[in-house]
């Protein structure tokens, strides 16, 4: 097919996918006198532990809700620092500043775009006191070396699985290494919950902490108060909590999650079989049989001197009515408010800047049919075309 050809089907990079079973999920609740604190909450952060296979779940209003009240919680705050991903989404690192801890960027391996473990211990200080690391576009980081060095410096480990619902890392779901896993539930993520978050953990006091200062600290909720109105603050808390109109729609995402990834990793390995056929451009994916991704796109790193031309082959992919995004715009440390505060030196992070640089992502999501991921990696190839490789 021609890029003139489907350049008639507009195919978008992600988009939730929704169906009558949510719809009507939430309209049940609509019909309740309970909309927060609720039921619905409480079924949803049950249903996600059981199908992670443990800890304790606490529903939260987003990822980076989740990530700033384990850092709270965990006792990280100003004076420390936390070891960061340099290629990551800037909520990574902003969790880490909302408590005034200071972020510490770390460069990330090419093959993956997941953080280097054999770089951790040159950015070790004195001050360390937690390693945060991403599952990057679902792929499972190497948790037992990471976990071993944290345990050696005695390090809490944060796990950002905001792109990995599905990741597992020798058969156990991600964000249960670590001392926290943050889940992000956004429109087009695995699942989504219209927008929001989990956050995972093995410690039930942790878990315990977390559930009371994501409603202001308060000692109990409505539903748990034998005279209205009546209440205690016995610590500091936000206003981080989901409702239960979001938890009844990701409940109904979460009972059809088996598809929505068995539909991810197919379209992944159709369209990876595609783009192969191109030359001078690389795939980030694992090879390690002990990770399983959730494939949350492709991927696509230009390089040689192809790598100077992805913007134009971006606007030659719209032009074909295929949708893109970049996974990440920039590294991290690169983006103003992080270049202005603490320096910028590019020779530190060459990985992730080749693939804030030089990719492309490419949509696998579960709204797209087999026959539509060979548009798309029939228009990246002629995209290619042309361009000096």
């Amino acid at each position: 097919m021609t890029a003139s050809a489907a350049a008639a089907v507009a195919i978008p990079f992600a988009r939730p996918w929704i169906t009558d079973r949510e719809r009507e999920a939430v309209m049940e609740v609509l019909h309740r006198d309970v909309l927060t604190h609720g039921p619905e909450n409480q079924a949803f952060e049950r249903e996600f532990a059981a199908f992670i296979g443990g800890g304790h779940c606490v529903a939260m209003s987003s990822c980076m809700a989740a990530l700033h009240l384990a850092y709270m919680q965990l006792g990280v705050g100003p004076g420390d620092d936390v070891l960061v991903p340099a290629q990551t989404h800037v909520a990574t690192a902003h969790a880490v500043e909302a408590v005034g801890a200071r972020p510490i960027f770390v460069d990330c391996v090419p093959e993956t775009g997941n953080i280097d473990p054999a770089l951790l211990e040159a950015h070790l200080t004195a001050e360390t006191r937690a390693v945060s690391l991403v599952h990057f576009l679902g792929i499972p980081c190497p948790m037992d070396e990471i976990v071993a060095f944290a345990e050696q410096y005695d390090l809490f480990v944060v796990e950002d699985c905001a792109l990995a619902v599905g990741a597992t890392y020798r058969g156990q779901h991600v964000g249960l290494a670590g001392d926290v896993g943050c889940f992000s539930f956004y429109p087009v993520k695995h699942i989504t919950t219209g927008d929001g978050g989990m956050l995972v953990t093995r410690h039930a006091d942790l878990a315990a902490r977390v559930t009371s200062a994501r409603g202001f600290g308060v000692d109990r909720t409505f539903v748990d108060r034998t005279i209205p109105g009546l209440y205690d603050v016995p610590s500091f808390g936000l206003n981080y909590r989901m409702s239960d109109i979001n938890a009844a729609l990701g409940r109904v995402q979460l009972a059809r999650v088996g598809e929505i990834l068995e539909r991810r990793q197919r379209n992944f390995a159709r369209l990876k079989a595609l783009v192969a056929q191109a030359t001078n451009v690389r795939v980030l994916d694992s090879h390690d049989p002990d990770c399983k991704s959730s494939h949350y796109c492709l991927t696509a790193v230009l390089t040689g001197q192809a790598a100077a031309e992805r913007n134009a082959v971006i606007g030659r992919l719209k032009a074909a009515g295929v949708g893109t995004s970049i996974y990440y715009p920039q590294p991290v440390p690169r983006m103003t408010y992080y270049a202005e505060k603490y320096g910028y030196d590019a020779a530190r992070y060459p990985n992730a800047t080749a693939i804030s640089d030089h990719s492309i992502a490419l949509p696998v999501g579960p709204h797209l049919s087999e026959a539509e991921i060979d548009i798309v990696g029939r228009a990246f190839l002629e995209a290619l075309e042309g361009i000096s490789q």
